[in-house]
């Protein structure tokens, strides 16, 4: 019993001469403590600019529910699925995503951004309709 009740004492002592009020230090510098990016600072520079300046529609549409958050290339091709197939407007929509870069002889596309390289707008967009209704739905959160 006494030897329980001496490591407790011992454990307890440890963890409170830990607790200090000072911030924990990496060498000689106080470590960094990361603010996340929703701050009021921010909001409060968000309200203060006018309607006016705000950009028209965007290029390529955004999902429901992501106001200021980057979306990732697989969620803005999929966006794009939602405008009518075989339309200019949907090839807009993919080249906002993935400019295209036109080659003289590409070759057979192996991935999403090979697609650029097509010089017919036909074949680019059918290389794009291809690869984003192949890409796997992703939860919106």
């Amino acid at each position: 019993m006494r030897m329980i009740l001496a490591l407790v004492a011992v454990l307890y002592a440890g963890t409170a001469l830990a607790q200090t009020d000072k911030p924990p230090m990496v060498g000689d510098k106080p470590l960094v403590q990361v603010k996340p990016k929703g701050t009021k600072a921010a909001a409060q520079k968000q309200a203060a600019t006018p309607d006016a300046a705000a950009p028209a529609a965007p290029a390529a549409p955004k999902a429901a529910g992501t106001k200021g958050k980057p979306q990732s290339t697989a969620v803005r091709l999929q966006g794009c699925l939602d405008l009518d197939d075989g339309t200019k407007d949907r090839l807009n929509c993919y080249d906002a995503v993935i400019p295209p870069a036109p080659k003289p002889k590409p070759a057979k596309a192996k991935g999403v951004a090979d697609c650029r390289f097509f010089k017919e707008e036909d074949e680019r967009l059918a290389c794009f309709n291809g690869f984003a209704e192949s890409i796997p739905k992703l939860p919106r959160n």
